[in-house]
């Protein structure tokens, strides 16, 4: 592994901790201050948007702006996050990453129904397998909560977010459509999100502050770091994330997933890196 590689691997391990990180803040701003599940998410796309505009140095690409499908891709992962924090009002923040990761499965799903993506055998058993690794977490009719019902749900409009950004990967640089998504984000979180502004506070300033700038600087780094390596390098090095939400959950809020959760994200992770490694 050239210095390269490794410094985008490097790049990789920050960003699968800062993304996290950003939850870790939503999940106490919702949980513990009362704060909307839908300000903070607003919150986050305006401070995302804010910081990509601040890079780019005020290059826009604006016919993004007319196309109605960068407005649906925008929407899908606005829903999403919504979703995944008013999942963590009431969920450990691992489980609800666990849940979360039915998106990239869902994602397959719809890239072979609706782009036309060939998927072998041998990579429809990981996903099946994937897809068991998800329901040892969530437990549908098994004790499965509201809280986790939103996270799954975030999952799927996270699936259909990726699945967008594969259909609409040839209209502009990664960085544009970054910008898009935040912008697009914070004009159609507007109406929810300022329904109930809290008091703005020090801590909730300050944890607001912290949701937007990790989630945002998690994936401009990601960005960053596929665009110095590639995908299929570093698409493993996804799955920290998972271990990152499990060492903030025990480090913040003294939470650790059950023994069957534990399992579910064993087989999650592993099905996850035998795919990788069939796309190779």
């Amino acid at each position: 592994m050239n210095r390269e590689t490794l410094g985008s691997v490097a790049l990789m391990f920050v960003a699968m901790s800062l993304i996290p990180l950003g939850d870790t803040a939503g999940k106490l701003l919702t949980g513990e201050h009362g704060v909307s599940a839908f300000f903070v998410a607003f919150s986050r796309f305006a401070v995302g948007a804010m910081m990509i505009a601040l890079i780019l140095g005020g290059r826009v690409q604006w016919t993004l702006y007319r196309d109605w499908r960068v407005w649906l891709r925008a929407g899908l992962i606005a829903a999403g996050i919504a979703s995944i924090l008013t999942a963590l009002r009431t969920e450990d923040i691992a489980t609800v990453f666990g849940a979360f990761f039915v998106g990239p499965i869902f994602s397959y799903v719809l890239s072979v129904r609706l782009l036309g993506e060939r998927v072998t055998r041998l990579q429809s058993v990981l996903l099946a397998l994937g897809f068991c690794g998800v329901l040892l977490v969530v437990r549908p009719g098994f004790g499965m909560t509201p809280g986790l019902g939103f996270a799954l749900l975030a999952g799927l409009f996270y699936g259909a977010f990726l699945t967008a950004s594969r259909w609409l990967v040839h209209l502009a640089p990664p960085r544009q459509m970054m910008l898009s998504q935040t912008v697009l984000g914070t004009v159609l979180l507007t109406p929810p999100g300022l329904v109930d502004v809290p008091a703005l506070t020090a801590p909730i300033l300050w944890l607001t502050l912290l949701s937007g700038v990790a989630s945002a600087s998690g994936n401009l780094l990601l960005v960053i770091a596929y665009r110095r390596t590639g995908a299929t390098v570093l698409a493993p090095f996804v799955y920290f994330q998972l271990i990152s939400a499990t060492v903030l959950g025990l480090a913040v809020f003294g939470t650790f997933p059950d023994r069957l959760a534990l399992a579910g994200l064993a087989v999650l992770v592993s099905a996850g890196l035998g795919t990788v490694a069939m796309r190779r």
